[in-house]
């Protein structure tokens, strides 16, 4: 664990205990799948996601093989 690491755990986490939402602009298939959203929730008290529906929607059906 880095130093700076623990400085962004702790500022994230006292914005956090202040009542700040923080929320990340960016989701992808790969984090979901990967585990790396849930780490960001948990270590970096992440607690809201948004997303261009129109990206996010177009990326979706890009990637999706069309049997799932």
């Amino acid at each position: 664990m880095t130093s700076l690491w623990r400085c962004t755990v702790k500022a994230t986490r006292t914005l956090h205990d202040l009542g700040q939402s923080l929320w990340l602009d960016n989701i992808t298939r790969n984090m979901l799948r990967t585990g790396v959203l849930r780490r960001y929730i948990d270590e970096f008290s992440i607690s809201g996601l948004t997303s261009n529906p129109t990206i996010f929607d177009h990326t979706g059906r890009r990637l999706v093989p069309a049997d799932q």
